[in-house]
């Protein structure tokens, strides 16, 4: 596998999964400084594999596939991909692509559309032209990456070509950095290296296509969706339907049927309105930009001059969407943008770079050192330096040998999670962390519970470890959809479900909400109150920001980094010597991350009025307290006494431990979560018989 970013060389390690043998032809990487000829014939054609990069300007793999005598632009409609994308993604797909091959077709080219599994269709392609190259974008994703290493040993097998094709993999380098294992893991190192962002590319001249091709016609919406609906991928219509029951929607109808006022709704609203001729709202949501690069330029263009005001229509309706989004200050940016963004019509970088070039253009060619001088200018800049840097971290640690579990990530709403897995075969179990923790933090857990026949999870949950911490509302509802994406997305069937903290809390409101994804569930020293005579939900969903919520996030971080392994030890009364070095020095690493102190400044504005006893009727049986005595955050003693009087059929086991048993004690922990995993699966097991 050939790798190439311009304007140099970008990594020396195999961007192959971890899971996968290296070969020898595999771990080789080009730089684009190299001529076509050393790489590889540069009589045959080449094939250009449009994924999530949906455009022409600023395109490194365009750049140097053009250099070939004849050129293939393709892009397959491969349900493994499309069944990851909601309806409102796909039509945003179906535009982009339409743009894209007017564009290709102004410059004598076009566009191949195919449907099928993307391995199958660019063997076929390979073997009629006769490619000797196949450019595909680096991806961070684990399932877009699994589908590049299968195209690759599908090209690798090839019998009928002395050599065989070879993929090339291409990036667009924010930055100029040379080698990714140089890259530090925290970004207050990342910080001090001082790195300019590179320039982006301007659309490259394209030979032209003039073979006799099958290029494919364009679906609609409606068939695509079909095609979609059709395919093994696509989830259950069972399933599909958790996922359209929000939580919110399901509070509201708890509180309309106790007679109570409704949710405030402060998100994101859904208004329709008549679609202007030229908006870049393209979607019938009309709820993001889209189209084409082009109607993403001129909506970023609008966006970044609203304080300026406007006469014209299109940028009018930009606007009108900012001040919507606006649920947060900055929060508008992503909202309206990302899509388009994590679909590749517009880069990162070309972001970047205009958003520099209109802050100069108000500042005299200048820029300030004491910052934006627009808020829209700060929002967008800082989202795409965010975003790469999350990218950049996430493929890093996918590529990184040494971890003691694979590392994979997932893509949510937009963001990138890191999660693992663990075993092959036994039920399924999904562990979900505390709060200031990640995946790692069951780092003695997930093997034994594996090992004793159990197919374990672990997710790092969004604004924690090395996930991404954008910038949102952070909420418990919020978090609770993240874990119930997850199971649908990527376990794909119900779990045992086991949080810590509030990650204990979590999950109480998962199997609450959606009792179908919980074969059972674990608190261990939960979050979360015991309320007797609690009946029906109180609860507001008003998460307002204050100045005294932003002071106090930052006096908040300022502690935490100076007493950080003593507040930790203290929730480790019993073996402080599990407080190691690792540990600490990755809650601090975290605590640089870009977005953290939004994260801490939920912790002002947690909801936990819905009672556990509430929240867990209903699992009588199914539901195992762990608790630690010792718990310094807790009252252990008052809590397992409410417990044992307002929740029925709830085991309960008390440990000689603090906050976190689970890796204070571990094998006194996995040893009790391996028998309860048993005992639910036999009681599963004789009610299906009986």
């Amino acid at each position: 596998m050939s790798l190439l970013s311009l304007p140099r060389s970008f990594f020396s390690l195999s961007l192959s999964s971890p899971s996968h043998a290296i070969t020898s032809r595999r771990n080789r990487c080009f730089s684009c400084s190299l001529s076509v000829s050393k790489t590889s014939n540069a009589t045959s054609p080449a094939i250009l594999w449009f994924k999530q990069d949906l455009r022409l300007d600023d395109h490194p793999g365009l750049l140097q596939a053009s250099k070939f005598p004849a050129l293939l632009p393709l892009y397959v409609l491969d349900h493994r991909i499309l069944s990851r994308y909601n309806d409102e993604k796909l039509e945003l797909v179906l535009f982009a692509l339409e743009d894209l091959r007017k564009s290709l077709k102004k410059q004598g080219s076009n566009l191949i559309i195919r449907f099928g599994n993307a391995e199958n269709v660019i063997k076929e392609l390979v073997l009629e032209v006769k490619a000797a190259n196949v450019f595909a974008e680096v991806e961070v994703e684990y399932h877009l990456r699994e589908i590049i290493h299968v195209v690759e040993e599908t090209l690798v097998r090839m019998p009928s070509f002395d050599r065989s094709p070879e993929i090339v993999l291409w990036q667009t380098p924010f930055y100029d950095i040379k080698n990714l294992k140089d890259f530090p893991a925290s970004y207050d190192e990342f910080e001090k290296l001082q790195l300019a962002v590179t320039s982006p590319l301007l659309p490259s001249r394209l030979p032209s296509a003039e073979m006799e091709l099958d290029w494919g016609l364009l679906p609609t919406l409606d068939n695509l969706k079909k095609f979609v609906n059709e395919s093994p991928s696509k989830l259950n219509e069972s399933w599909a339907l958790l996922k359209e029951m929000s939580s919110e929607t399901i509070l509201q109808k708890q509180l309309s049927k106790s007679g109570k006022v409704s949710l405030n709704n402060s998100n994101f609203k859904h208004t329709k309105r008549k679609r202007l001729d030229k908006s870049v709202f393209v979607t019938q949501k009309q709820n993001v930009v889209g189209g084409g690069t082009n109607s993403v330029f001129n909506a970023l263009a609008a966006y970044l001059r609203y304080l300026e005001g406007t006469a014209r229509d299109d940028w009018q309706e930009v606007h009108e969407k900012l001040r919507t989004a606006e649920i947060r200050d900055g929060a508008s940016f992503f909202a309206l943008f990302g899509p388009a963004l994590c679909l590749g019509i517009i880069s990162r970088r070309r972001v970047y770079y205009e958003s520099i070039k209109y802050e100069k253009e108000r500042n005299a060619g200048f820029l300030s050192p004491f910052g934006y001088s627009t808020a829209t200018v700060s929002a967008s800049a800082d989202t795409v330096c965010s975003m790469e840097w999350y990218w950049l971290l996430l493929l890093k640690s996918q590529l990184s040998d040494g971890g003691a579990y694979p590392i994979r990530i997932w893509r949510w709403n937009g963001y990138l999670i890191q999660y693992t897995v663990v075993g092959n075969r036994g039920p399924a179990v999904l562990l979900v962390h505390g709060f200031g923790a990640f995946l790692e933090h069951f780092r003695d857990n997930i093997s034994s519970i594996s090992n004793d026949g159990n197919r374990v999870w672990a997710v790092t949950v969004l604004g924690f470890g090395k996930s991404e911490k954008p910038n949102v509302v952070y909420t418990e509802l919020m978090w609770a959809e993240l874990v119930r994406d997850f199971i649908i997305e990527v376990v794909g069937e119900p779990v045992h479900l086991m949080g810590n903290s509030i990650g204990g809390y979590f999950v109480a409101l998962v199997a609450y909400f959606w009792p179908a994804l919980a074969q059972s569930v674990v608190l261990i020293n939960s979050a979360g109150d015991i309320i007797p005579a609690y009946t029906s939900p109180q609860f507001t969903k008003v998460r307002a920001t204050s100045g005294a919520t932003w002071l106090g996030a930052r006096l908040l971080l300022f502690y935490l980094r100076l007493a950080l392994g003593s507040i930790v030890k203290n929730c480790y009364p019993t073996k402080t010597e599990r407080v190691d070095d690792w540990l600490i020095n990755e809650m601090l690493r975290a605590s640089y991350d870009p977005g953290v102190l939004v994260v801490l400044e939920s912790i002002f504005s947690f909801n936990l009025s819905l009672a556990l006893n509430y929240l867990l009727e209903g699992f009588e049986g199914k539901v195992l307290i762990i608790q630690g005595m010792k718990d310094p955050i807790t009252d252990s003693k008052s809590k397992v006494a409410m417990l044992k009087e307002h929740c029925p059929g709830v085991v309960i086991t008390e440990l000689d431990a603090g906050h976190c048993p689970h890796d204070e004690k571990p094998e006194e922990v996995n040893s009790i979560i391996s028998q309860w995993i048993l005992t639910i699966e036999s009681r599963v097991l004789s009610q299906a018989c009986s």
